[in-house]
């Protein structure tokens, strides 16, 4: 972990954590030429103000002047008008005199123009404290800006040994209430969550962000080939983004589902099932960074299959089931060597419960 004001910039990042999105989580304090604090912030919701800007306001508000001021940013500033105006031009008004950012914006519009401008007015950039850790915080917004397509991070909650549900499919509730206030707050930061048609007609899921505090709503996603969504489906929520994909053309269905505030994609592939990679192309065209998968073992298994899963958020409940439904329904393998790798980024013990993140090598090289 960094030291110093990056540190702080960092935590405050970090405490935009389920606010931010589709914008980048991001921090920013000011300190004078003796290293005290003059304003801090982070990124308020897509279409508010950028971490600088509430800095500046903050040491505004303290009625503490920045001329020759430093900026202790974890991303670099922006250089374009997008929801919001230029943050490197604010900062050059401001009279700061010095800015070190943890590491460059990997957005097109950006990726170095912020540091080009702020140079050219004459203050001093410094890249690199904290670079790792600003680009994990953002994993999924460096994964839209650099492969054009979301970070996919599967959440399974099982038994010890890999069951999610039993034969009949029943699975509330196989970890406890403690796991799955957990599992919420990995909901409240992805951008949207997705599941399975099977999973809306077996367990008609809300999949929404209710058991921690959450200022938005990620949006909702169903992976549906037939168009079966049933019209009083509780995913159907007023007010929430809901993308519907499909392998079928059906006017008279998508309308009844539009019409509910839906919208429904057709992007058919082999086999009669839905194009699940260009359906990640599109997600990031929609401005989805992290998609957070809670579906069944047959959507699960086809998402593996194809290689379109980065990492598995694991919840592993003390408890045996035996015969039931498994993680991820793919293969066979012939060979232990075509096992899907991973290594394990951290473990912990939630409630009961043990949660495991693990990451498939390499993902996160792009």
């Amino acid at each position: 972990m960094a030291s110093g004001t990056i540190h702080d910039a960092l935590r405050l990042a970090q405490a935009s954590l389920f606010a931010t999105s589709p914008n980048p989580r991001v921090g920013c304090v000011l300190t004078d030429a003796g290293g005290a604090l003059l304003g801090q912030g982070h990124t308020q919701q897509a279409g508010g103000a950028h971490a600088e800007i509430m800095a500046l306001r903050d040491a505004a508000a303290k009625g503490n002047a920045v001329q020759g001021a430093t900026a202790w940013v974890t991303l670099e500033p922006c250089s374009h008008h997008g929801r919001t105006g230029p943050c490197c031009d604010a900062l050059i008004a401001s009279g700061i005199a010095r800015v070190v950012a943890s590491i460059a914006d990997p957005n097109p519009q950006v990726a170095g123009q912020g540091f080009e401008r702020l140079r050219a007015a004459g203050v001093q950039v410094e890249t690199g404290p904290g670079a790792a850790e600003s680009r994990e915080l953002n994993i999924g917004f460096f994964s839209r800006m650099l492969r054009k397509t979301p970070w996919v991070r599967m959440k399974i909650a099982a038994s010890l040994d890999g069951k999610t549900a039993l034969d009949n499919g029943a699975s509330q509730w196989i970890t406890s209430e403690v796991a799955r206030a957990d599992g919420h707050a990995w909901r409240a930061r992805a951008c949207a969550v997705l599941t399975g048609i099977g999973t809306v007609l077996q367990d008609d899921p809300r999949l929404d962000v209710r058991l921690v505090s959450s200022p938005r709503q990620p949006h909702a996603v169903v992976v549906d080939s037939r168009l079966d969504t049933p019209l009083d489906a509780k995913i159907l929520q007023p007010g929430r983004r809901l993308f519907i994909y499909t392998a079928v053309q059906d006017a008279g269905r998508q309308a009844a589902l539009e019409a509910r505030g839906a919208t429904v994609i057709a992007l058919p592939g082999p086999g009669g099932k839905v194009d699940l990679a260009a359906m990640l192309t599109d997600l990031a065209r929609r401005e989805v960074n992290e998609l957070h998968v809670e579906a069944g073992f047959k959507l699960n298994g086809s998402l593996v299959r194809e290689g379109l899963v980065d990492e598995f958020l694991v919840y592993l409940a003390p408890k045996l089931l035996g015969q039931g439904q498994g993680m991820a329904s793919f293969g066979p393998l012939t060979a232990l060597a075509q096992a899907v790798p991973l290594e394990f980024r951290s473990t912990q013990a939630v409630g009961p419960d043990l949660r495991l993140l693990a990451r498939i090598p390499g993902r996160d090289t792009f």
